[in-house]
């Protein structure tokens, strides 16, 4: 889409349509990431951002992960740092202990995340001694009170391991499509796009909010993009985190070409626009691809962010991504003011409980 003479209507009637409640079709969210002009991306994103502010209101959500088990994972995603079928030197260990997992979420509450994930790497979960183990962290970091308890934790291979989880306290899982139905195959071949679709439904079967988004960078087309993001308004998943590769030593992908940053704040906006009401996460690779616009993400419509580091790659310090959020003349989502003494729970966190708007 050139800058046309037309855009700027075109733009203003799908930005009214969607403040006042309605949907814009796959072909429209289609039109919209093939903006090339820089001013009408720049249109784009004020649009995006007064759609944020209509839905999300000055609040960013924030959440921590803490790298429960990590590398040597079968999967061959590829680009993936902890995957056994690459040399990347990642680091390995086991499930670490529960001292570590609370210790983490402290930091987390800290740096004012509601949210601490428990990540590991490996293939899933099936019923046995690991999921056991796995059920006692997150009770522990439940019964803490510092964090909510959320999990990313692979592919969950039946109901009553979705059922497990959600009796030991699990309040959010986080499971990423990764990418389009179509384009999966070029991403990993050691499991299918369906294998994630149907762990999602286990989830939401068992009353777990769900975390699902992918990765942007892979090769993928600008429609495999749209396509991602309508399969996952149709999944009616809770939080869509955006990541950004950032190429890894090692992987088959660590050649990728990285993405322009006006493409990626293009990407956000566009998903605002098709996911109007849902908390949209940018996560992974925002420091490496973004740089010095990494405050856009919010005017391009981001509503959350990760605060801390990643699970093999450093994030930004958090206390310049709080100092960020307040100069943009935003809060943290959690029930307080800046000037508070310290970080609270928030009670109407739309990550914890349901929305009571439709499916955005």
């Amino acid at each position: 889409m050139k800058h046309e003479p037309d855009s700027r209507s075109f733009l203003g009637a799908l930005t009214s349509r969607v403040l006042g409640g309605d949907a814009i079709t796959f072909a429209e969210a289609a039109r919209l990431v093939e903006i090339e002009s820089s001013a009408d991306i720049h249109d784009l994103l004020a649009a995006a951002n007064r759609i944020r502010e209509k839905f999300k209101g000055n609040k960013v959500h924030l959440c921590s992960i803490v790298n429960a088990k990590a590398g040597a994972c079968p999967e061959d995603c590829r680009f993936c740092a902890q995957s056994a079928a690459y040399d990347t030197g990642s680091p390995r260990h086991s499930f670490v202990e529960q001292e570590a997992v609370i210790k983490a979420a402290s930091e987390a509450h800290a740096n004012y995340a509601q949210g601490l994930g428990i990540v590991a790497a490996w293939r899933g979960l099936k019923e046995g001694p690991m999921l056991d183990e796995v059920c006692r962290a997150i009770e522990a970091l439940a019964r803490s009170g510092t964090a909510r308890a959320d999990a990313s934790l692979g592919i969950i291979e039946s109901q009553r391991v979705a059922d497990r989880l959600k009796a030991a306290g699990l309040v959010v899982y986080n499971h990423n499509l990764e990418t389009a139905e179509e384009h999966f195959p070029n991403i990993c071949t050691t499991h299918t796009y369906a294998d994630r679709v149907r762990t999602i439904q286990f989830l939401k079967h068992a009353g777990i909010r769900v975390c699902s988004g992918g990765i942007f960078g892979m090769g993928e087309t600008r429609r495999h993009r749209v396509q991602m993001a309508f399969a996952l308004k149709e999944l009616a998943v809770d939080v869509v985190p955006m990541n950004f590769l950032n190429p890894i030593a090692g992987t088959p992908f660590e050649n990728m070409t990285p993405l322009a940053p006006l493409e990626i704040l293009k990407t956000i906006a566009v998903y605002r626009f098709i996911l109007p009401r849902k908390e949209i996460m940018v996560a992974g690779g925002r420091e490496v691809n973004l740089r010095d616009l990494q405050p856009m993400i919010f005017v391009a419509g981001a509503s959350a962010t990760m605060i801390g580091n990643y699970l093999t790659t450093t994030g930004q310090d958090p206390k310049k991504d709080l100092q960020m959020i307040r100069d943009l003349g935003l809060d943290p989502d959690w029930g307080g003011h800046w000037d508070d003494e310290e970080p609270q729970q928030s009670h109407a966190c739309e990550v914890c409980t349901p929305f009571s708007a439709a499916a955005g």
